[in-house]
């Protein structure tokens, strides 16, 4: 786990990992390097955000972040001060990215318990939340085996909040320029 400028570091491999595991359904993320660069350095300038880092023979594997939501954009921030929620008492859990061959082993588990012990250890945080990209069931690339995470999030305690909802643009693989993606936030009560 490192804090802070201290992530700076590891921001390539973040990177790397967002733009290969968020190819998959339901992203569709057609990344690159340049963007990943920009987006990422809101974890750097934080001074209380996180990197949860999982290795494999000197690999880094998956990454997990979090930051304070006051640090985060407006676009994270504005559907929590509609909803008369305070971004100052909310954790925000950023991407948990994890290579395809590792899932399945408790490590997803485990990231969501690093960042919530962290943000307790701030003693100042009432909430952690994170948001998820909303596809239809019927979507043309929904492999056939694909399975949402909600029952995952669930039992770790994450509600959905459907009244908290924002859009971020990014290229789906089958497009030529960015579109607007509606994004739903799940939130629990630290």
């Amino acid at each position: 786990m490192v804090q802070g400028p201290d992530v700076l570091p590891f921001v390539d491999d973040l990177a790397r990992l967002r733009i290969e595991v968020f190819r998959e359904f339901p992203y569709l993320y057609d990344g690159d390097m340049d963007y990943e660069q920009r987006y990422l350095r809101n974890y750097c300038r934080s001074p209380e955000s996180i990197f949860v880092i999982a290795r494999a023979d000197d690999q880094v594997i998956g990454v997990a972040t979090g930051v304070p939501l006051r640090d985060e954009t407006d676009e994270f921030k504005q559907p929590f001060i509609t909803s008369g929620l305070d971004p100052e008492t909310i954790f925000y859990f950023g991407e948990s990215v994890l290579q395809r061959h590792y899932r399945g082993q408790g490590l997803g588990v485990r990231f969501i318990e690093a960042r919530e012990n962290y943000a307790r250890s701030l003693s100042r945080f009432t909430h952690t939340a994170f948001c998820a990209v909303d596809r239809p069931a019927d979507h043309q690339r929904r492999p056939p085996d694909f399975v949402p995470l909600d029952a995952f999030w669930r039992k770790r305690g994450y509600e959905k909040q459907p009244h908290l909802r924002t859009t971020f643009a990014w290229r789906d693989l089958d497009e030529k320029t960015e579109s607007p993606k509606p994004m739903t936030f799940w939130l629990k009560r630290l």
